[in-house]
């Protein structure tokens, strides 16, 4: 029996669903364009048993595989915006929390406005 990695034992529920979705999602696409699982595996370039698991969201196989899946959808180009920075929140929500910490420049106290303004004043006419 193969040893499974620690990654897929360990996979958050959340992540197997969107995998279940994802995997459904291929499955319609095929069935729209009206592809027998041979041509569709072969065109992927697995085996039928690997595209059925496809189908079914197997966090097993390869990520590239779905990923050529993609492209035969022409979804391919959506891949680099999953982890975009500018859409990463939890690092956006660090950086606010960050700079939030970080000292702002106070102005100067009342007392030295006070003395400021008494030596002006002096040298008023």
């Amino acid at each position: 029996m193969p040893k499974q990695s620690r990654a897929l034992l360990s996979m958050p529920p959340a992540v197997l669903a969107q995998l279940q979705q994802l995997g459904e999602h291929l499955a319609i696409a095929r069935k729209r364009r009206k592809e027998s699982r041979r041509v569709w595996a072969e065109r992927i370039g697995v085996t039928e048993p690997t595209l059925a698991r496809m189908e079914k969201g197997d966090p097993s196989v390869a990520f590239g595989s779905y990923a050529t899946a993609l492209w035969l959808i022409g979804r391919v180009q959506a891949l680099a915006d999953l982890a975009a920075p500018e859409l990463d929140r939890g690092a956006l929500d660090s950086e606010v929390r960050a700079a939030a910490l970080r000292s702002v420049r106070k102005g100067p106290s009342v007392e030295a406005r006070l003395r400021a303004a008494a030596r002006s004043d002096e040298g008023a006419p």
